[in-house]
């Protein structure tokens, strides 16, 4: 990858999509995994802010574990954060108590330089245009249904909570999410959910699957994961290792960002525009109620959705 192409996607990523100014400082979060490009946004980031920071710890086991103490002391201490680890520290409560505190928190987990590069200098007005049409029509949505080729079929209740439109612009206070972002996700009424989900494209941590993975859902619980090959039984593993918990139903989302492409990297998987992906466990941090340190995505590829009996997606396609 060449040297000037990152260095441009680290200078987009500091400054126009988190708004990192001279007077501010910046923290750089990493794992040796993660090493190289979380040191190539610290260094532009000793060029931009007033002063930089870089910590590197060991890699958490799972999405949503929290960090270290001494990590969300810092998080909670400057102005932006660019969290470029392994797992995610999205759904934590460091995160969480950074953002109270007024940080700006861009979070990348498991992003590759090829992520990097395709999606941060990608034309940002096209994934801002594409996120607030899908946002404008989930507003006041109570009924959602979601169909697909192979054998996805799952109802919920939408209804009252709030619709999170996440274009992985990150400039005032408290704002976070994933960087690069383009979607559009929902907690869902956690026992409202009921059907059977055929992630079919992706699953976090897992990667791109050999074959679909079917999670029977009643009442926002697992009830039975099935597939061939080694996925189901992997997926099996992991959403059962808090209990009922890390099985409860936490998040649906659309992706809207025209320029992802689905790798096995979750953070850029999930926000393929035409893709669908539902998440189980931790969801407090957009209107949910299910407070467990675990988070996991699955995707769906050319999905059909209905929102209140109103298609606005066929087979992948936006309608709106």
């Amino acid at each position: 990858m060449p040297l000037l192409k990152i260095q441009k996607a680290a200078r987009l990523a500091l400054k126009e999509y988190m708004g990192l100014e001279e007077s501010e400082t910046l923290l750089v979060i990493a794992d040796p995994k993660m090493r190289e490009i979380a040191q190539a946004i610290y260094e532009t980031g000793v060029i931009i802010a007033k002063e930089a920071f870089y910590f590197e710890m060991r890699e958490r086991e799972v999405n949503g574990q929290e960090p270290p103490e001494q990590v969300a002391e810092m998080m909670r201490s400057v102005d932006v954060v660019v969290a470029v680890t392994s797992k995610s520290l999205t759904h934590t409560n460091a995160r969480r108590e950074a953002s109270k505190n007024g940080v700006r928190v861009g979070t990348m987990p498991g992003i590759t330089l090829e992520t990097m590069v395709r999606c941060l200098n990608g034309n940002i007005d096209k994934v801002l245009e594409t996120t607030k049409r899908v946002h404008s029509v989930f507003q006041n949505v109570s009924k959602v249904k979601v169909l697909g080729k192979h054998g996805t079929n799952v109802t919920f209740d939408a209804t009252n909570r709030p619709v999170i439109a996440s274009t992985g612009v990150l400039r005032n206070i408290g704002e976070s999410g994933n960087l690069p972002s383009g979607e559009v996700y929902i907690a869902p009424i956690e026992k409202s959910v009921n059907g059977i989900i055929a992630f079919d494209a992706s699953i976090a941590s897992l990667g791109i699957l050999t074959h679909p993975v079917y999670v029977e859902v009643k009442d926002g619980l697992i009830q039975k994961i099935s597939g061939r090959g080694g996925d189901a039984r992997l997926f099996g593993k992991l959403v059962n290792r808090f209990g009922e918990k890390s099985k409860t139903i936490a998040e649906f989302g659309i992706g809207t960002n025209p320029y992802a492409k689905i790798c096995g990297e979750i953070l850029e998987d999930e926000k393929v525009l035409g893709t669908i992906h539902f998440a189980f466990g931790n969801n407090l941090s957009f209107g949910g109620i299910n407070d467990v340190p675990f988070h996991v995505d699955g995707l769906v590829s050319k999905p059909t959705v209905y929102f209140d009996d109103k298609i606005i997606m066929e087979d992948g396609r936006l309608l709106i």
